[in-house]
């Protein structure tokens, strides 16, 4: 019998947009351990279903599920018609992460936000040549806000190269509130390396220049605590309970000396 490796090989990958989807856990666990969200048990099926604590939003990931294995759905809510976001396999978690921490950040309000192509441009994407939409530096990235008669949507996608297949795609159905199609297209822009493990098998860009990754041995016990660290760092994010405060003390209820 022999006990746990110390140390594990991760690839870290660039740009992130061909780097895979990764580990799943990194968008359910958070959600579930440190934002409240609550799970059917379901061990028949590969799915997960997550909903949130006062049941507007639910969370479904499911590999069966056609292209899009993630779905995000948020009931109407006041004066805000429902909304939805769905993102295809291959959709960098990281980026799926950044919807789901801004959804659930107390500090986010769903009213206001920043126009989605602004991290894109100070990332230096520029305008694609036959439509309105931004294109990566690598031109392998695609971003634009699609506005018809029939259809008012955001929608990102990526491929290997012209004419292929989408790698993966993601869309932002209309009422989609703009800071979290913000939070997404600033994860999509950053430029820095993801981890990734068996790369060979899970990124479609791999064996082609069209990605950089570099190979590292790092600890175990540091690769098993980064998902702990996440789920920690969100948990924080909660205001504390209020202090309870203390009833007076009552009266002394010993007898009274009389003059």
């Amino acid at each position: 019998m022999t006990g746990q490796p110390e140390t594990v090989e991760m690839d870290f990958v660039a740009p992130r947009h061909l780097a895979g989807g990764g580990d799943p856990a990194w968008v359910t666990v958070p959600l579930h351990r440190a934002c409240g969200w609550s799970h059917g048990n379901d061990p028949l099926m590969p799915r997960v279903i997550l909903s949130s604590p006062d049941q507007t939003a639910l969370l479904r990931l499911e590999p069966a599920n056609g292209l899009q294995w993630w779905a995000l759905h948020h009931t109407a809510e006041g004066d805000r018609p429902a909304w939805s976001t769905s993102f295809g396999a291959g959709t960098p978690v990281e980026t799926i992460a950044a919807v789901a921490d801004a959804l659930t950040d107390p500090a986010t309000s769903l009213a206001t936000g920043t126009d989605p192509y602004e991290p894109l441009l100070d990332a230096d994407w520029k305008p694609h040549s036959s439509t309105d939409g931004l294109v990566s530096p690598d031109g392998r990235a695609y971003v634009e806000h699609i506005v018809t008669e029939a259809s008012d949507c955001w929608l990102a996608s990526t491929t290997l190269g012209p004419s292929q297949r989408p790698v993966w795609q993601a869309v932002f159905s209309r009422h989609t509130p703009p800071v979290l199609i913000s939070a997404f297209t600033r994860a999509l822009a950053d430029t820095s390396p993801v981890p990734r493990q068996y790369i060979s098998l899970t990124v479609p860009a791999y064996g082609t220049r069209l990605i950089t990754h570099t190979q590292r041995e790092l600890p175990a016990q540091q690769v098993a605590s980064a998902l702990e660290d996440r789920v920690r760092a969100l948990a924080e994010r909660r205001p504390a309970p209020p202090t309870p405060l203390r009833p007076p003390k009552p009266p002394p209820t010993g007898p009274r000396r009389l003059r």
